[in-house]
This record gives C-alpha cells, sequence and structure tokens, in this order.
C-alpha cells in the first residue's frame, strides 16, 4: 500500500522519506511562496490559491497571508470564511472548514502525530486524523486545534486554546486543553 494511501487511511506513514509525499509537499510548499509573495488580492495570488487548495474557491473565502499548507488539496473551506494572518494547515489527515467560519491570527491545524518512541520517530513515522469544523465559529488568535478533532457549529474558542478533544456545537472553550466553559444560545 502507499504511504498516501496510509496516511489518507488514518495509518502509521513514512512521512519523512517518501518520494511521492515529499514532491506533494514540496509543491505546496512553492504554490504558499507564490500566495504570500503576491500582491494581495491580485490575479496571481488568487491563482496561487486555486492551485494550492486544487479547487474553484468558495464564494466568499478570504485568506490573508503568510498563510501555510502542507498539501493544499486535503483543506476544504466553505463559504465564507476568512482565515488571518500566519496560520498553518497541517492537513494530511484533511481539514474540513464549514461555512462562515473565522479563525484569527497564528491559528494551526494539526492532523499529524509521531510515535512517542524515538526509534520510530527517527525512521519518519506518522499518522494523520482528520479535523472537522462545523459552520459559524470563531476561532480566537494563537488558537491550536489537534488531530481527529470535530467541532461542532457555532462555536467559539478563545484565543490561545489548544483544542485536544470533540466540542459539541454552540460551545464555548477556553483553555489548555480546551474545555466548554459554556453553551451560547444562538
Amino acid at each position: 500500500m502507499a504511504e498516501k494511501e496510509k496516511m489518507l487511511r488514518g495509518q502509521w506513514y513514512d512521512a519523512n522519506f517518501d518520494r511521492d509525499l515529499l514532491q506533494e509537499r514540496g509543491a505546496a510548499e512553492r504554490l504558499c511562496h507564490a500566495f504570500n509573495q503576491a500582491e494581495p488580492g491580485s490575479a496571481e495570488q488568487l491563482d496561487a490559491l486555486r492551485q494550492l487548495l486544487g479547487t474553484d474557491l468558495p464564494a466568499g473565502l478570504a485568506v490573508l497571508q503568510p498563510v501555510y499548507f502542507d498539501y493544499g488539496p486535503l483543506t476544504r473551506f466553505g463559504e465564507g470564511t476568512f482565515v488571518n494572518h500566519g496560520c498553518y494547515f497541517m492537513d494530511g489527515g484533511g481539514i474540513t472548514i464549514g461555512r462562515n467560519v473565522f479563525i484569527g491570527p497564528f491559528c494551526g491545524f494539526y492532523t499529524a502525530t509521531h510515535p512517542l518512541n524515538y526509534q520510530d520517530r527517527n525512521r519518519g513515522l506518522e499518522r494523520a486524523l482528520p479535523i472537522t469544523v462545523g459552520d459559524n465559529c470563531w476561532f480566537g488568535a494563537n488558537v491550536t486545534v489537534l488531530q481527529g478533532v470535530t467541532i461542532g457549529s457555532g462555536c467559539v474558542i478563545a484565543a490561545g486554546s489548544v483544542v485536544t478533544g470533540d466540542l459539541p456545537a454552540n460551545s464555548l472553550a477556553a483553555g489548555v486543553p480546551a474545555v466548554v466553559k459554556r453553551t451560547i444560545e444562538q
């Protein structure tokens, strides 16, 4: 089985030495560079983002530079989503962001983890699990979302929080690790 297939199935895979994955990440890095160096809002910048995400851009999507993706096409944004400066999408496991999501500056979405055993880490092993975010969520600055997390629609995540587990819809969550502080009446 190819390493990418293992990655997409949430199995342990060779992230560091597999030639195909290295080429895909290299292509994404070049497209991120093109996007990040282009004039904001220019046709060149939008074209780089289209190529990076591998799809037509959803209506109302706004992505500010700089932004970083490991792969690009494994991240999907809903309409009306806003991504502020300095965000990183480690998207080997797939990241799905709903509609009208506001992502504050310097947020990170990390689908990958490494073995605790250093011998396996040194062999380049990694496992990636998907992240799913519902509609109408707001992430404050510097929020970290870890692998395998599902965040329900209508959530607000306080700045600096680290989301390590699923959050039900309409939750106000904060802390390290993030915990639900209360339910938001919508």
